[in-house]
């Protein structure tokens, strides 16, 4: 583990419980926590992904059960969703050894906007369930959204939940809690899927990555206890100031490193 200061631990472990109750709630916070992890003297931008994954997958976890104790996931959608979001993970850990993040950011930005826009502009957008599509076509479906979204965690990481979320909600047709499920289930796939090609190529800082795991997986659950008890609108509300969030941050690291 690098030799930290007190004030350096403490922004870690503060960003890890705000990363972990932001990702049980709709996902994002690998937008507070990356950074954070950057800011360790030395570090590679590699090592910081891994070991980003390792403290995200502590809190993903633990939201994942939570959730799944009130609201049951289905798993038609599930299965193909977690199963693509696994295998699209390792591909992505993959890229993320060759393509730089100055690749990704200007196309995520344009997509948070498109996101933050279409879900403010349809506020009953994720209130009430009104799946679109059954049968084949519901797993095609949710196979697809698995296998894109966890490409890009893999590859990078940061908005991956909402991302979930939002596809969950406006393609297949979901409501913001049960897709809030879904995607916990989906993300903890894609932190596994991440961590299997990073650990045996030795990117991760176990020591540094157990620590911010422990205040991400506080933070997870008492996140996911709070959405669960607060419901849709509470969740619709909180995706939305998370999405702003993250589009002022990416734009802001836009015109800092232009």
């Amino acid at each position: 583990m690098p030799d930290l200061d007190l004030l350096t631990l403490v922004l870690l472990i503060g960003a890890g419980f705000v990363a972990g109750w932001v990702d049980a709630v709709v996902g994002g916070g690998g937008l507070v926590q990356l950074p954070a992890l950057l800011l360790v003297p030395g570090i590679s931008p590699l090592q910081a992904l891994a070991t980003n994954k390792v403290a995200s997958i502590m809190g993903t976890s633990v939201a994942a059960v939570t959730f799944a104790r009130r609201v049951p996931a289905d798993p038609r959608t599930a299965v193909p969703l977690a199963g693509m979001a696994l295998g699209g993970a390792v591909i992505g850990a993959v890229i993320a050894s060759y393509i730089p993040e100055e690749a990704f950011t200007p196309i995520i930005l344009v997509v948070l906007i498109a996101v933050g826009a279409f879900t403010i502009f349809k506020p009953q957008l994720g209130v009430h369930a009104k799946q679109r599509w059954h049968g084949w076509r519901h797993v095609v479906g949710a196979g697809a959204i698995g296998l894109a979204i966890g490409t890009y965690d893999g590859a990078l990481g940061p908005g991956t939940g909402s991302f979930f979320v939002i596809l969950l909600v406006s393609v297949i047709g979901y409501a913001f809690m049960p897709a809030s499920a879904l995607a916990k289930i989906a993300n903890f796939c894609t932190n596994l899927g991440a961590l299997l090609f990073f650990v045996p190529a030795g990117h991760v800082i176990w020591g540094l990555g157990l620590a911010v795991g422990a205040a991400n997986l506080v933070g997870g659950y008492l996140g996911a206890r709070m959405a669960v008890s607060r419901g849709n609108r509470f969740v619709r509300i909180v995706f939305i100031v998370v999405i702003v969030a993250l589009i002022l941050k990416l734009s802001f690291d836009l015109v800092s490193g232009s």
